[in-house]
């Protein structure tokens, strides 16, 4: 059976790669992102492959819009089987200089988000008995991002939320609904290419195996946790970087 995936943040970067990667093992895709040109230049890139993919116009902090899409897909074609809370907001200013509307926005996409997405696709998940879903949180919420310029202290307080959504939420769905965390380090996307290059050389030095990472590293981590059967995991966040050390 073709299993359907929704991810959120999908128009580019890590959420891109992880939609190429489930598309590539299988899956239905549907893109949720806020970016009207980045759904577009995915959605072309999949049909250039040969592939199809769903795409929406959407607010990942807009709890009612999260809802009217989920009831439209189930509409067409049942319970999503796969969440992956990917959508991600960067913000560099420190708690001196932040204001009270830019705090809650980074939280609103960063955590509510995937609160939101997760309440409107819980309840088909459980009707059928079966779900899997992937929380993007960050090694930042480990680190405190001391090397990512995205990664000041309102970001990584929302990423490691996920860390606690995701073990309380992997108790409240079981046994049928697993729920992961993956926490990427220093991925090279468009986001974060300016920051990288320049210091690559100085975050290289910093990383075991030698490399920044790319979405195509993410993916394969997420694609694992999304469609490995039998899958003995849950309420885990798993690191993909590389082993880096704090710098």
């Amino acid at each position: 059976m073709t299993k359907t995936a929704i991810i959120t943040g999908g128009g580019r970067g890590i959420g891109r790669g992880c939609a190429l990667e489930l598309a590539k093992q299988g899956c239905d895709i549907v893109l949720v992102d806020l970016i009207p040109e980045d759904l577009a230049n995915t959605k072309a890139e999949f049909e250039l492959l040969g592939q199809t993919c769903r795409t929406f116009l959407a607010d990942v902090a807009d709890f009612a819009r999260a809802h009217d899409i989920l009831a439209e897909i189930e509409a067409a074609t049942g319970p999503v089987d796969i969440l992956v809370n990917n959508a991600g907001k960067s913000n560099t200013a420190g708690i001196t200089e932040i204001t009270e509307d830019s705090f809650d926005r980074t939280i609103a996409i960063n955590l509510k988000g995937a609160f939101n997405w997760t309440h409107a696709a819980a309840p088909g998940m459980l009707r059928a008995g079966r779900g899997r879903i992937v929380m993007m949180s960050s090694l930042n919420a480990y680190t405190g991002g001391v090397t990512s310029a995205v990664s000041r202290f309102s970001y990584t307080t929302a990423k490691a939320g996920l860390l606690g959504m995701t073990r309380a939420l992997a108790k409240e769905l079981a046994p049928h609904i697993l729920v992961n965390a993956v926490c990427p380090g220093i991925i090279e996307t468009e986001r974060s290419n300016d920051m990288i290059r320049a210091r690559k050389e100085d975050l290289v030095r910093g990383i075991t195996l030698g490399r920044t990472g790319t979405p195509a590293d993410v993916a394969q981590v997420v694609a694992f946790l999304c469609l490995s059967d039998p899958c003995f995991m849950t309420g885990q966040d798993l690191k993909i970087d590389g082993l880096q050390w704090i710098i």
